[in-house]
């Protein structure tokens, strides 16, 4: 073990509690899905011991970090923001070599990554996190005298995180699940993603030079580079609290049933599988068909389709409109490139889901296969109508990559049954002019119970990190619809609420203080105030 480096020479370490460790198990690289060569350094897994010394430093940090205030945490936010920002240009290169995704999409991301940490650094400082209720003592009230009761919202504990494949910097080590985390209060504690090393091991060390350049406990964080075994043995670790976790639904769920198998069971809040279905009406059909297909490929093709809001269902009822949106679909689909993909694995997990879509759906197009990646991604379209997709759970299944089924309903009463029908979404779009108002109405309500986030003439992909996002929905989306991942509202997830009753003044915390010293806005009597 030796002292965190301050430089961004990458030398195939993980980091726990402030310590550069080299782990001895199975030798990883990086790869880069472009040249199809792999990176260097070397990098070597940690085990079992690892983790427990990672989960024993968060749990010894968590009480003198929790007791941080608000503003001290801020500050600590706002110096990983700081540290990534004059980094960034080294952190986009290595994410490109490692994951094949363009420069310009990753400096957008990098400065979402810094984005996130500066909206939760605010968040802390307003102070409507804390969810403060204040019913004062009534002790003259009859029958009873009523107690005085003050809520307020603790952190958890410590937190595991698992880094994503498809976001290596913001859904990835300082991604919204660790902003989040650390500004509730919680240590956390993050399992690399193997698609990523080099990339995690810069963002990991400018975490940790920021938690003891703010005086933190060594603890607070730890990054680690540990097999899927260790993953398990990390979320089953009785230290940690909740997890946070963006990829499939096999590891989502696999991790959840662990979790649950605890003697003490914890909170997965796992983003998993959608395909975000696309709903097509028809007075914008008839009046931009064509414009609304070519603009969908875009969309679809986007990142090689590795958006976990790719839209990967397009419905509208059959006829004329929904073929010119088919067709223009489709030559715009033909003249695209295949692009890379972020690895080996996710390539071929991707020609096996377009395999099992041919074999029970009509194929309308394929992208070229001349792109030069050397795992890359051929974009896929096909069609089915309604009634198949209904009796079929494989083409209601999500292909992650640029994949995509049209269904064709024979009217908008089977529309509306192929949205009743289809699994929880993290989105569903709708496409309509003044003259499908109607209809949008009658689809509404279905979709509230769908999908966390309803669009109206627009694409799924991107998402917009700010206070009212929603990112999240029913199963399989997540597994815990009543959650966001992204915006502030991520921070509910790793916070609990906690009671005083008829508590000395002198031992209240100051959120819920007489007087009200922190200034926040607080509910007293049912009724929002500062006073």
């Amino acid at each position: 073990m030796t002292a965190a480096s301050s430089n961004t020479e990458l030398i195939g370490h993980m980091f726990i509690a402030g310590v550069s460790v080299r782990g001895s198990g199975t030798a990883i690289r990086g790869f880069d899905p472009n040249t199809g060569r792999e990176l260097e350094p070397e990098y070597h897994r940690g085990d079992a011991s690892h983790v427990d010394a990672a989960c024993a430093a968060a749990a010894e940090a968590f009480g003198p970090y929790r007791a941080t205030t608000s503003d001290r945490r801020a500050r600590f936010l706002e110096a990983i923001a700081d540290g990534l920002a004059a980094i960034t240009d080294d952190l986009v290169r290595r994410a490109h070599a490692e994951s094949g995704l363009p420069e310009a999409r990753l400096t957008g991301e990098a400065a979402r990554t810094t984005g996130q940490l500066r909206l939760f650094a605010a968040v802390l400082r307003e102070g409507s996190w804390n969810g403060v209720r204040i019913d004062p003592g009534q002790p003259d009230r009859t029958p009873l005298p009523r107690p005085d009761l003050r809520q307020r919202a603790v952190p958890l504990g410590p937190v595991a995180v698992f880094g994503a494949s498809n976001f290596p910097l913001a859904f990835s080590v300082a991604g919204g699940d660790t902003a989040s985390a650390l500004a509730a209060g919680c240590p956390v504690v993050v399992k690399a993603h193997d698609a990523h090393p080099g990339t995690s091991e810069l963002v990991g060390r400018v975490i940790t030079d920021a938690v003891a350049a703010a005086g933190l406990p060594a603890g607070t964080f730890s990054l680690l580079n540990v097999p899927q075994e260790a993953g398990v043995t990390l979320v089953t670790d009785p230290r940690i609290k909740a997890v946070g976790f963006t990829g499939s639904r096999a590891g989502g769920l696999a991790l959840a049933a662990a979790a649950a198998r605890r003697p003490e069971p914890i909170p997965v809040y796992a983003e998993m599988s959608s395909v975000n279905p696309v709903f097509l009406l028809g007075g914008a059909l008839a009046g931009h068909g064509a414009e609304l297909g070519r603009a969908f490929v875009g969309s679809l093709t986007m990142g090689s389709g590795q958006f976990c809001t790719n839209p990967g269902l397009v419905v509208g009822v059959a006829g004329p409109d929904l073929d010119a949106f088919v067709a223009a679909a489709a030559e715009t689909l033909g003249e695209s490139a295949a692009t890379a993909m972020l690895t080996p694995g996710i390539a071929e997990n991707y020609r096996r889901g377009v395999g099992a879509l041919a074999g029970e759906a009509d194929v309308i197009a394929r992208g070229s296969a001349d792109g030069g990646a050397a795992v890359s991604c051929r974009g896929a379209l096909f069609g089915t109508d309604a009634v198949s997709l209904l009796g079929s759970p494989s083409l209601q299944a999500e292909v992650f990559g640029a994949s995509s089924l049209i269904v064709r309903c024979a009217d908008f009463t089977e529309m509306t049954t192929v949205a009743a029908h289809i699994e929880g979404q993290l989105t569903a779009t709708l496409h309509a002019d003044e003259s499908d108002y109607g209809q949008a109405a009658d689809l509404l309500p279905i979709l509230e119970v769908k999908a966390g986030r309803i669009l109206f003439n627009g694409w799924p992909t991107g998402v917009e990190v700010t206070h009212a996002m929603v990112h999240g929905g029913p199963f399989p989306a997540t597994t815990d619809s009543r959650t966001t991942s992204v915006g502030s509202r991520a921070i509910e997830r790793f916070l609990r609420p906690v009671c005083y009753q008829n508590a000395p003044e002198s031992l209240l915390p100051t959120a819920v203080a007489v007087g009200n010293p922190d200034r926040l806005w607080r509910r007293i009597d049912g009724e929002l105030t500062r006073d």
